[in-house]
């Protein structure tokens, strides 16, 4: 008969085989296993020379915790999960940058995934997300399919929209109009005198929005209707040079045009290069996000500065709150959240 002299399995807290258990932590440290498994999960609890001795004696056995253990005797996994369209794009990448910041001061670890700007592709991350009992989530943008927000309602953890804002968010929200954005493009076009206007933009719901305030402050002047270029996203530079050389093949009064995100804007500015227009003396340009690349271009681009890294520090704020406040039952703020926009001029109109 084989006997196996293998240590027994620990409980809760304990790790993969051949990386040491906690009570092996707990011997070497000189405390108690609920000592170990405070300072791995609340170690602003224990003292620091503590934590000290419990961190080194982890470091001499590699120990990892078995997190998935624990999370089922806390019900909490301290993982927040957020959802963007795509991470080649330096807008979101900003905003993930300020949650993870946030969630890292509260012990809370951040999982992403990319829908690639496709709704379906949303639905199978959230039930991915919620299958690995996730804490908490963070979407982009406020259109979702009727299956997500009622998935997320009835699973009753906090969820934060940003990128957008909506009086019915599905728990929380924290970002700017979209649509009103779009308006204050057209007044600042409009206000230097521009009538013949152009857009160029992602298709997707955030982009068709701003196309949508635009268009209304246009149309409220009485002004013709504006020349519209679209491009699959993710845009690229490339895209708004051919997009804007498209629009003035078929548009030959067009004197301003604007960007979807600065990326696009670029482009335009490639483009007029490459016709020989002055900017913005034959077309002025537009962008939106304003990234480091539009005061950096020649000429500099004008742009719609929004805080990208503030949105993902203020849904992280809010989710801290929620998750702390949960046993306590206590007031966590605001629901809805409007962090602004604002214009920047520059030379390019």
């Amino acid at each position: 008969m084989h006997t196996d002299h293998r240590n027994p399995p620990d409980s809760p807290g304990s790790s993969t085989p051949g990386s040491g258990r906690m009570v092996d932590v707990a011997r070497m440290a000189g405390v108690s296993r609920v000592t170990v498994s405070r300072a791995i999960s609340h170690p602003h609890l224990v003292s620091p020379a503590t934590l000290a001795a419990v961190q080194q004696a982890i470091a001499q056995l590699g120990y990892v915790p078995n997190l998935i253990a624990g999370s089922l005797a806390t019900r909490r996994s301290h993982i927040v999960g957020a959802i963007v369209p795509t991470l080649s794009n330096a807008w979101f990448a900003e905003t993930m940058d300020g949650l993870g910041e946030v969630l890292e001061s509260g012990s809370y670890q951040l999982l992403l995934g990319q829908t690639r700007y496709r709704q379906s592709q949303e639905e199978i991350l959230i039930d991915a997300f919620i299958g690995r009992q996730v804490d908490a989530v963070v979407l982009t943008g406020v259109s979702h399919t009727p299956a997500v927000r009622a998935k997320l309602r009835r699973c009753g953890i906090p969820v934060v929209e940003t990128w957008d804002l909506t009086d019915d968010p599905i728990d929380m929200v924290a970002g700017f109009s979209n649509r009103a954005a779009g308006a204050a493009v057209a007044d600042h076009l409009l206000a230097r005198g521009y009538r013949h206007l152009g857009f160029i933009g992602a298709e997707e719901d955030r982009a068709l929005k701003r196309l949508a305030g635009y268009r209304e402050a246009i149309a409220a002047r009485g002004l013709p209707d504006v020349a519209v270029h679209t491009v699959e996203p993710p845009s690229s530079i490339a895209d708004g040079a051919r997009a804007l050389a498209g629009l003035v093949r078929q548009h030959p009064r067009l004197q301003a045009v604007y960007c979807s995100n600065d990326t696009l804007g670029v482009g335009a500015l490639q483009a007029c290069r490459e016709l020989g227009w002055p900017v913005p003396g034959r077309m002025a340009v537009v962008g939106f996000s304003d990234l480091a690349i539009a005061a950096a271009s020649v000429p500099a681009l004008s742009s719609v500065r929004v805080q990208s890294r503030e949105m993902g520090r203020r849904a992280g704020e809010m989710l801290l709150a929620r998750l702390g406040a949960a046993e306590a039952a206590g007031n966590v703020g605001d629901r809805i959240v409007d962090l602004g926009f604002s214009v920047v001029a520059r030379a390019t109109s």
